[in-house]
């Protein structure tokens, strides 16, 4: 994984500024990062860029 000061996090345009429960997600060329806004050291998950299409594409349904 790229370091985190080197991806571009995003949140979704659906959090709200009162904080909540909110993810980011990043991308670079071959996997798609999530992680919790609010513990921006944890965990991070790694997902293929595959299985991230794959994934919206059941979501969009």
């Amino acid at each position: 994984m790229p370091p985190a000061l080197a991806l571009r996090w995003s949140k979704s345009s659906y959090s709200g500024a009162e904080g909540g429960q909110c993810m980011e997600v990043a991308e670079s060329t071959d996997a798609v990062y999530v992680r919790d806004s609010k513990h921006l050291d944890g965990p991070v998950l790694t997902i293929g860029v595959r299985a991230w299409a794959g994934f919206l594409g059941l979501a969009a349904n």
